[in-house]
């Protein structure tokens, strides 16, 4: 079932939202759907991915259900029970990281950095570190907490999407990725710098800042696509 989809009683019409539509390595479609902030869903072979579902005045309740929710830490902007409960459907499995699994009032699936999973048939999950690194950051999202960016490999396409981190090592070594997502907002996760240098580490296809906005220092986005002009493509969608 597509985003353009009629369903509901009603046959009430469900919303559509940004979409950016990929072809997998093994031909088949990836369609990335882009909410706001760090909400954004995945949908391949079917299957319905969502990944931090947050934000009012998003039509959660028209839009197709989940088959599988990520969640990379427990912070507002992340994670919302009533919209994952919303998002629930038959057979839908969530991943979460530890300390959101504590909050959590169903079952989960906990996720802790360096494991790895395989929530359906041909979707393989790692979870990838997720923390600051900066001076006087570190307290946003220490690394002894335990919170998860995730790489998705499905048809043959790596995705991965950082969650809040900075460039750190783990970061930086993370090889084969075909398409990225990294926050860069102040004080909180990266520097336009620190951006750059991750993505240059990665070595990319596909960059997609995100996690930008909702704080005082504006994110120079302009800066971060001058900066990667012949490193790998980028695209700016509404993830403020």
């Amino acid at each position: 079932m597509s985003l353009l989809s009629l369903f509901g009683c009603g046959r009430k019409v469900a919303p559509t939202y940004p979409q950016d539509r990929l072809t997998a390595r093994d031909g088949s479609t990836i369609t990335l759907t882009f909410f706001a902030h760090a909400s954004l869903a995945v949908e391949w072979n079917g299957r319905h991915i969502y990944i931090d579902p947050v934000g009012e005045g998003i039509a959660w309740d028209r839009l197709p259900k989940a088959d599988l929710v990520l969640i990379t830490h427990s912070h507002y902007d992340h994670f919302d029970m009533p919209t994952v409960e919303v998002l629930q459907g038959e057979g839908c499995t969530v991943v979460c990281d530890k300390t959101t699994a504590e909050a959590f009032d169903h079952d989960c699936v906990t996720m802790t950095p360096g494991m790895e999973a395989e929530p359906f048939e041909g979707l393989h999950i790692k979870a990838v570190p997720a923390y600051n690194i900066s001076e006087g950051h570190t307290d946003f999202h220490p690394q002894g907490r335990e919170d998860c960016g995730y790489v998705l490999t499905l048809g043959g396409t790596t995705i991965y999407v950082s969650g809040d981190t900075e460039a750190n090592d783990d970061v930086l070594s993370l090889s084969g990725i075909d398409v990225v997502f990294l926050p860069v907002n102040q004080p909180y996760t990266m520097t336009v710098e620190q951006a750059i240098k991750a993505v240059k580490a990665i070595k990319p296809l596909l960059f997609y800042p995100y996690h930008y906005g909702q704080v005082e220092h504006k994110t120079d986005i302009e800066a971060l696509v001058a900066a990667l002009q012949g490193v790998c493509e980028v695209r700016v969608r509404p993830m403020e």
